[in-house]
């Protein structure tokens, strides 16, 4: 064979040699001969070193920390409100050794489902409790009695830049296809959805890998193998479209989970919804583009407290700009009982500061 490289031929001479008594070890001595000079140099590559590609690589260190999820639930949503049993296959992955697992909340019928089974990497299986789960995170830990799992390695989805290579693992279209790999690239960051119509998910991180029905709750990889992401949704309009929970989102979850065995988030007391949904419900456009619109004021409750007052339009959460419920769920998880923070509300037309203690 012959390229050419800068002008200059070079001759790639392979040369195979098999040991007679059958060995498996093949060896390459590649010579070659550059320019005029008549220098050469000789190269040895075995079979047994192959080199091994990034999507390999990760495949073999992620690969034990996912699980798939089957889960049984009771539903009456039907025309005669008859209970039926309804069966849903995700995945998971173990964040603990002594196995907690995260995966989405819709994955365990966002706390409802009656039964939850684990399957292992290696085959086996065994039920789980779910101990925490948030709808409007779309997030949800569920524990087995089983220690000494892998548990993965998370990054820093802060550090995600569009471009960055990812990697999803995960039981597309059921536990037929489980560790299905799938590759592509980060196509987006702080992607807003619609997931209902009073309800947006937001800060999510898009990628072309392919996800499909199956593949939530499971990990999207970056290039070392860690954790930058939760798979939770694709874009039914076109192909290429999938999008993933910042990790970053559930490590303040997955922390105390793990240490106390549960997770209360503070509240404000309020009842509120996106304000564009609002604005569409009454037919009306309201100050501001985004944020939550407080429809009610729970009776003794930090917001009552602070003055906040039905029809304010929370738009920051000290330092936080917040564009609608979703913004306003993941805001409260940096905070514990106690904490005072700052509340930029929009009343009448005007902004104006309050200041909560939870």
């Amino acid at each position: 064979m012959k390229f050419k490289n800068r002008g200059i031929g070079l001759i790639i001479v392979v040369a195979v040699v098999s040991s007679i008594l059958g060995s498996s070890l093949t060896l390459f001595a590649l010579k070659d001969k550059i320019g005029s000079n008549g220098q050469t140099s000789n190269i040895v590559v075995s079979e047994t070193s192959k080199a091994q590609n990034v999507y390999q690589a990760v495949a073999k260190k992620a690969t034990p920390s996912v699980v798939g999820i089957t889960t049984t639930s009771v539903s009456e949503d039907n025309m005669f409100a008859i209970p039926q049993e309804t069966h849903g296959v995700g995945t998971g992955i173990i964040v603990d050794s002594n196995g907690y697992i995260l995966t989405n909340s819709h994955v365990v019928s966002d706390g409802d489902a009656t039964n939850v089974n684990v399957l292992f990497s290696d085959g086996s299986d065994i039920d789980g409790k779910v101990m925490w789960y948030d709808p409007q995170m779309d997030l949800a830990i569920v524990k087995v009695d089983k220690t000494g799992l892998t548990a993965a390695d998370l990054g820093n989805s802060d550090d995600v830049e569009v471009g960055d290579i990812s990697i999803a693992i995960g039981n597309p279209l059921g536990l037929d296809l489980q560790k299905s790999v799938t590759q592509g690239i980060i196509s987006g960051l702080n992607r807003t959805i619609s997931t209902s119509q009073s309800s947006n998910m937001t800060g999510l991180i898009q990628t072309d890998a392919s996800i499909n029905s199956g593949n939530s709750g499971g990990p999207l990889l970056n290039e070392k193998g860690q954790v930058i992401g939760i798979n939770t949704a694709k874009a039914s309009q076109g192909e290429g479209l999938g999008f993933a929970i910042p990790i970053n989102t559930a490590k303040t979850v997955i922390e105390k989970v793990v240490k106390d065995g549960s997770y209360e988030k503070v509240t404000l007391g309020i009842k509120g919804t996106d304000l564009e949904s609002y604005e569409q419900a009454i037919g009306q456009d309201l100050t501001g583009k985004n944020g939550v619109y407080v429809v009610e004021i729970v009776s003794g409750s930090s917001a009552e407290k602070s003055g906040m007052k039905s029809g304010d339009i929370i738009v920051k959460i000290d330092n936080d700009s917040i564009t609608g419920m979703n913004d306003l769920n993941k805001v409260l998880y940096k905070f514990k009982k106690g904490d005072k923070v700052k509340i930029t509300v929009i009343r009448n037309g005007r902004e104006k500061e309050l200041e909560i203690k939870f």
